[in-house]
């Protein structure tokens, strides 16, 4: 069962996220909370949460900033963020602080299930809007094959769509598939954004990307 801790300011939507919740078999909402420091408070007390799924605009300690105090008191408890804040640049201060997830909340139940999942099982998720916003900036990037091909660490145009690919959850097969190469293939350019990053896994290639402008 995932324990889901809920932080949302606003009593009509945190009603609505948490009807969509408790239809779930799997999935549990334990608490709820107003904003960051009812959070705190909740997890103080001795509440035992798998993820905190909340939004950024909150009163008295808003989402980002109950990331950092999270990764430091509860680093066992991810936090997903979900949101209405759709620029790339909260996105990529969410990750690179610590998120596991990122959701806008024009989200389908589908995905909003299936990233919560996604992230309890350790990896991170980053929805798909958001994503595919990211991969048409792609569209700005030299080609694999020219000249001005590098960015930042030596990453090429490849190796950048299936770092954004995996950022939303895909995998191996599946970016495949929409790039239509092999698996394999696929399993040589993530063993490389690996060693070129010095990334321990997915969740950690995910936040150095963000952190160093790899993915802006």
């Amino acid at each position: 069962m995932i324990k889901v801790l809920l932080a949302e300011d606003h009593n009509i939507v945190r009603n609505g996220i948490r009807s969509l919740l408790d239809k779930q078999p799997d999935i549990e909402v334990i608490a709820e909370a107003m904003d960051g420091l009812e959070v705190i408070q909740k997890l103080d007390e001795g509440i035992k949460a798998d993820i905190v799924l909340t939004d950024v605009n909150m009163p008295q300690l808003n989402g980002l900033a109950l990331i950092e105090r999270l990764k430091d008191k509860n680093p066992e408890v991810k936090v997903v963020i979900l949101s209405m804040l759709d620029h790339e640049n909260y996105v990529m201060k969410a990750v690179s602080s610590g998120a596991c997830g990122y959701l806008l909340k024009s989200v389908g139940e589908d995905e909003m299930m299936f990233a919560i999942r996604h992230v309890s099982e350790g990896n991170l998720y980053v929805c798909s809007e958001l994503t595919s916003k990211l991969l048409n900036k792609l569209s700005t990037l030299p080609d694999e094959n020219s000249d001005g091909n590098k960015i930042a660490i030596d990453l090429s145009r490849r190796e950048i769509e299936i770092l954004l690919l995996i950022a939303e959850g895909f995998t191996n097969n599946e970016i495949a598939e929409k790039l239509f190469t092999s698996r394999r293939t696929v399993e040589g350019h993530r063993q490389n954004l690996l060693e070129k990053t010095g990334a321990r896994n997915t969740a950690t290639l995910i936040r150095f990307a963000a952190r160093h402008g790899l993915i802006d």
